[in-house]
C-alpha cells in the first residue's frame, strides 16, 4: 500500500488502524468488569483469577518483541490479519472453559493477537501515511483503546450479568472480527523498506533507555490498576456487573479527556510534564486502594488517576515519536511491548499485594510503581529535538 496522502485516505487508514487498536483494548479488557464472577464460579480467588491477564500479558510482551525481527519479511496488513484471527480464537475459546486451567490456555491466543493487533497498528499508523498526515493519524488511531473502555465496559458487563462467557462473545470477539474485516478491505503492502535497529543500540541511546524503563514501570502500574478496579467496586461496595462496568467506560471518558485536554502541549518537551502526571497518578492510585469511604468517592479518584494517565500516554508517545528516525521504529516497539509486559508484571505485583494486604496494600503498591517511573524518568537528560507545531488532528486543514 502506497502512502495516504489525501485527507479522505488518511481518514480511512485512521478508522481500520482505530478498529485494530479497539479490538486489541477489546482482548485486554474483557476480564476486568467480571473477575469477581469468574473467581467465584471457577471457584478461585479475585487474586487468582487475576493471573490470567499476566498469562495473556507475558504472550503479548514476547510476541510484540517478535514482531521487530520479522517485520521485515511480512506485511504490516498481513499481521494484522493473524493478530485479529488470534483474538478471534482466544476468546472463543475462553468462553468455552470448562476450568480456570484451559481459560489460561486460551490466553495464549488472546494475549498474541493483543500484541499483534497493538504493535502493528501503531506502526502502520506512521507507514500507511506521508509524514504529513503522520501525527493525526497516530493521534486517532490511539483513541481506539478508550473508545474500548466507553463501549465496551457497559456491554461488557451488561453480558457478564448474565455469564461472564457472553462477554467474551460479545466484545473481543465482535471486535476481532470487525477489525479483520477492515483490513481485509485495504489494499496490498509491502514489507517494511528499513531493517529494524538493535534493541541494545536504542536502549544506548540517550534518553531512550531511561525513557524506556520508565514506560514499563508506568504500564505495570497503569495495568495493575485496571486489571483489579473493578473487583473493587464489586467487593467493597457490592455493585453489580453493570454498575462496574459503567464506572470502568466512565474512567475511560476521563481518559479520552486528559488526552484531549495535553494534546496542545504534544509538541513541546514534555519529560517535566511526564514526571508530573506520574506523581499524580502516584497519590491518586494510593488512595483509590485505601480511602473508600462511598462508591462515589472512589469512581472520582478513578477518574481523575484516569485523566492523568491519558494526558502523560500522549505525551509519552509524542516523545518517544521525536526519537531520531532511525530509532525511531525500534523504540515504538519496545513500548509497546512494555505496555504488554506491564499487564504481566503489574497482575503480579497488584495480585500479590491483594493476597497480602488486601485493597490498601494493592493501592499502595500501584502507588509506588507510578512514583518509581517519575524517579527514573526524572534522572534522563531531554533529548526531544525541535519540532514544528502540530495540528490537533481535529484541526481544520
Amino acid at each position: 500500500m502506497t502512502a495516504a496522502t489525501g485527507k479522505r485516505g488518511y481518514r480511512t487508514v485512521s478508522a481500520v488502524l482505530f478498529l485494530c487498536l479497539f479490538a486489541g483494548q477489546a482482548g485486554a479488557i474483557a476480564l476486568s468488569p467480571v473477575l469477581a464472577q469468574v473467581a467465584r464460579d471457577l471457584d478461585v480467588s479475585t487474586a487468582e483469577a487475576g493471573q490470567l491477564r499476566t498469562v495473556a500479558g507475558l504472550v503479548a510482551g514476547l510476541t510484540a518483541l517478535g514482531i521487530g525481527r520479522f517485520a521485515a519479511r511480512v506485511t504490516l496488513k498481513r499481521q494484522l490479519l493473524g493478530g485479529s484471527l488470534l483474538l478471534a480464537l482466544g476468546s472463543l475459546a475462553s468462553a468455552a472453559a470448562p476450568g480456570i486451567g484451559w481459560l489460561a490456555v486460551a490466553q495464549i491466543p488472546v494475549g498474541a493477537g493483543i500484541a499483534t493487533l497493538t504493535t502493528a497498528g501503531t506502526l502502520a499508523a506512521a507507514e500507511w501515511v506521508s509524514p504529513a498526515r503522520r501525527a493525526a493519524t497516530l493521534s486517532w488511531v490511539l483513541i481506539g483503546q478508550p473508545a474500548a473502555w466507553i463501549v465496551g465496559m457497559p456491554l461488557l458487563g451488561a453480558a457478564g450479568g448474565h455469564s461472564w462467557r457472553y462477554a467474551w462473545l460479545t466484545l473481543p470477539l465482535m471486535a476481532a472480527l470487525l477489525a479483520g474485516a477492515a483490513v481485509a478491505g485495504r489494499g496490498q503492502t509491502a514489507p517494511a523498506s528499513t531493517a529494524a535497529i538493535s534493541m541494545r543500540a536504542t536502549l544506548e541511546a540517550p534518553g531512550l533507555g531511561r525513557w524506556l524503563v520508565a514506560e514499563l514501570l508506568t504500564n505495570s502500574a497503569w495495568a495493575g490498576m485496571l486489571v483489579y478496579a473493578g473487583a473493587l467496586l464489586v467487593e467493597s461496595y457490592q455493585a453489580s456487573t453493570a454498575l462496574t462496568g459503567a464506572v470502568l467506560a466512565l474512567g475511560a471518558g476521563a481518559y479520552v479527556s486528559g488526552n484531549l485536554a495535553f494534546r496542545r502541549l504534544a509538541d513541546r518537551e514534555s519529560r517535566g510534564l511526564q514526571i508530573r502526571l506520574s506523581v499524580v497518578l502516584a497519590v491518586a492510585t494510593a488512595l483509590f486502594g485505601a480511602f473508600r469511604p462511598s462508591l462515589l468517592t472512589s469512581t472520582a479518584l478513578f477518574a481523575a488517576a484516569a485523566f492523568a494517565a491519558g494526558g502523560r500516554t500522549l505525551l509519552s508517545s509524542a516523545f518517544g515519536l521525536a526519537a531520531a528516525s532511525e530509532l525511531r521504529r525500534s523504540a515504538m516497539a519496545m513500548r509497546a511491548a512494555s505496555m504488554q509486559f506491564g499487564y504481566f508484571a503489574g497482575s503480579v505485583a497488584a495480585g500479590a499485594a491483594l493476597a497480602a494486604g488486601g485493597y490498601a496494600a494493592f493501592g499502595a503498591t500501584i502507588g509506588v510503581l507510578f512514583l518509581s517511573a517519575a524517579l527514573v524518568l526524572g534522572g534522563s537528560p531531554s533529548t526531544r529535538p525541535r519540532r514544528r507545531r502540530i495540528a490537533p488532528s481535529w484541526a481544520p486543514e
